[in-house]
């Protein structure tokens, strides 16, 4: 839920999600429909679809013991895989996400090279909280920082410039947002939203159901596996 979402917006809906689906069997036994419809408002609703197809294999075979197996894993990629299995399995592997990353390459060493031998979990989660909150990207706390006595970038580091005149359109003019809107109005039984042009519409049903978030037979549209 975490990926790419803030976490002030997951952790209204984790523990919900855990009541009703407490284990991997269960969310494996959820159809597409009920697993989209208590993802609504998260973003990137193809991670809810990946999420159930992973609690499936691990219904089936169990748990992967180590990143390369959990890697394996729909919807799982390499930072995700090596945060489990160093948190929860204890696994020896750097869990490097953009924080992470940054910390090392201004340390100048690779982040495997930086793991300690012992509590190797606790250095993961310590790195990533030095990235987050003093090694940050545009204004880093040297004078805070306790690797800054052996940091070969302290006191160097200057904030990439703005790009001059790039604009972004507004997120309600990005397919993404109208992707959303169709979901959520399936998951709430309501009838898709008018304010989207057809044409656009159109384009965007097309990559729902490309990517497996929505069914459409004739003129009917609706979530994967919903009563018809």
């Amino acid at each position: 839920m975490a990926q790419q979402t803030q976490i002030a917006r997951v952790l209204e809906r984790f523990d919900r999600w855990l009541a009703r689906w407490p284990t991997a069997p269960a969310l494996a036994a959820a159809t597409p429909a009920e697993v989209l419809t208590e993802w609504v408002g998260l973003g990137y609703n193809r991670r809810a679809l990946r999420l159930r197809e992973a609690c499936a294999i691990v219904a089936r075979d169990g748990w992967p013991r180590d990143s390369a197996g959990l890697r394996a894993l729909p919807g799982v990629g390499p930072y995700t895989a090596a945060a489990v299995a160093s948190f929860a399995f204890g696994e020896r592997v750097a869990a490097v996400d953009t924080n992470v990353r940054r910390v090392a390459a201004r340390l100048g060493a690779d982040p495997d090279a930086l793991l300690p031998a012992t509590r190797h979990a606790d250095f993961n989660q310590a790195a990533m909280e030095l990235g987050a909150l003093v090694c940050t990207a545009r204004a880093p706390r040297c004078g805070e920082c306790p690797a800054a006595a052996w940091c070969p970038s302290r006191g160097r580091v200057t904030a990439a410039p703005r790009a001059a005149g790039a604009t972004r359109p507004r997120f309600e003019e990005t397919d993404r947002w109208a992707r959303g809107r169709v979901v959520a109005a399936l998951a709430a039984g309501e009838r898709l939203p008018a304010p989207i042009a057809p044409e656009r519409l159109e384009r965007v049903l097309a990559g729902l159901e490309r990517d497996g978030l929505i069914e459409r037979d004739g003129t009917r549209v609706g979530l994967p596996g919903a009563p018809r």
